[in-house]
């Protein structure tokens, strides 16, 4: 591997460093998604039980001390209802909140997918200046060694592009992860505002009709 590294030439050191920036990016990402993803799913199972008790102060005070994606999505709509606004009223607030939340989300995550093409591209410009050098040093050679020398020549400019896609498959797999596990993250956040939306309502409509 460190002979493969080598033979590649001078463009696999940016490859290599075009790399480690993708997967430093994409791990950070991950470990913020996952957090997040588990956080608001701890404070959803504890916040449940009390909406459908309908202790709406209690759980204003829950999300008020909590700082995860949820409580702050639900704390805007939780302090709309708890001034006597509507629900479509509580909507919108959950919805703009809902606006800041998702830019945390994916930020960052497009990096991933231009560092993939940019590992790419560099693989593919190596092995083109390695084929440019190769022909013109082949140009000044003994016939009799054009060939040998024009093939080593050649495999040695391909390692660039090989490298290339070696670092760029890796990060366009995590980045479809990201992308994947912060949709879920955002599907997960609406369905929990619905919920709570319609918990709401119904207590209301429980307490007109008593």
């Amino acid at each position: 591997m460190i002979a493969f590294f080598l033979d590649g030439g001078l463009f696999m050191w940016p490859i290599l460093l075009v790399f480690v920036i993708g997967i430093s990016i994409a791990g950070e990402r991950w470990y913020h998604l996952s957090r997040t993803k588990n956080r608001s799913r701890s404070m959803w199972n504890l916040l449940h039980p009390v909406l459908v008790e309908g202790e709406f102060d209690r759980a204003r005070e829950m999300v008020e001390k909590d700082n995860s994606a949820l409580s702050k999505m639900l704390g805007m709509g939780l302090s709309v209802h708890g001034a006597g606004r509507r629900r479509q009223d509580m909507e919108i607030a959950m919805d703009e909140s809902m606006m800041e939340i998702l830019p945390d989300l994916e930020q960052g995550t497009p990096y991933v997918a231009l560092f993939s093409n940019i590992a790419t591209l560099l693989g593919l410009l190596g092995t083109i200046i390695g084929l440019i050098e190769a022909f013109t040093a082949v140009a000044n050679a003994n016939p009799a060694e054009k060939a040998d020398l024009l093939s080593a020549s050649i495999s040695v400019a391909m390692n660039t592009t090989a490298f290339g896609l070696i670092a760029a498959i890796p990060l366009l797999i995590i980045h479809a992860m990201l992308t994947t596990t912060t949709a879920q993250i955002v599907d997960s956040l609406e369905m929990a505002a619905v919920k709570a939306l319609n918990i709401i309502s119904n207590s209301a409509r429980r307490a007109d009709l008593s």
